[in-house]
């Protein structure tokens, strides 16, 4: 499943992609999300309108007394049923849009290869979310989930699941500026056909890997 991610190169080009949209943060470089890293999520603001607000990747279980990501991802097929998500699929769903994303595919050895997924024509990727206020002893920390669904046929070389990937005209549904049944909603939930439009690349190592002179449009 999918552990990292690449955001936008800009928030210029996040604007022109998801209008409407308002409270842009500023900042413009491309960024890498891991769990515990923050990522910046879509959703609606108190006021109805579209928002990016910054949340750290992980859900903690309400015992901990400090933050620590329990839990990564969760299966579309069980959201609304697992008591962990369900309230949150509900009432708080929100979008996270990457220029790439990573899965790890097994090896016999035991270690794990990377494999970055990247549209050929560079277009923009939504991944549906889901997102909570974990309280502790810090306070309220804002953090999300990736939904995942079945591997399309090429990320099935690899492993058995992927992000679930938002056409933008879904985008009102799922974020709720549409009213709709949440077995409405469950279904926006389907894998990817990526239809032959991504590609799929191995990690570069950190050791053999470049610095870059300026933001690009992929894993650094």
């Amino acid at each position: 499943m999918c552990g990292k991610f690449t955001q936008m190169a800009t928030w210029k080009e996040v604007v022109a992609f998801s209008q409407p949209l308002v409270a842009i943060p500023e900042g413009g470089e491309v960024t890498v999300s891991t769990p515990m890293r923050l990522a910046q999520v879509m959703r609606l603001g108190e006021d109805g309108k579209r928002e990016i607000v910054p949340m750290r990747w992980g859900f903690s279980k309400p015992g901990n007394t400090s933050f620590k990501p329990d839990h990564m991802h969760a299966r579309g097929e069980t959201i609304d049923a697992r008591p962990m998500f369900r309230e949150s699929f509900a009432e708080r769903r929100g979008i996270v849009i990457v220029e790439t994303f990573n899965e790890g595919e097994a090896l016999p050895s035991g270690k794990t290869k990377q494999w970055v997924i990247r549209p050929n024509d560079r277009k923009p990727i939504a991944i549906a979310v889901i997102w909570e206020d974990w309280h502790g002893d810090d306070g309220a920390i804002p953090c999300f989930i990736q939904v995942t669904v079945p591997a399309n046929a090429l990320i099935a070389k690899i492993t058995d699941r992927m992000p679930a990937i938002l056409r933008q005209v879904d985008w009102p549904v799922w974020l709720g500026e549409t009213d709709a049944p949440l077995t409405d909603v469950k279904a926006l939930l389907q894998t990817f056909d990526d239809a032959g439009n991504w590609g799929l690349d191995e990690q570069a190592s950190s050791k053999s890997a470049k610095p870059k002179t300026k933001p690009q449009m992929d894993l650094f």
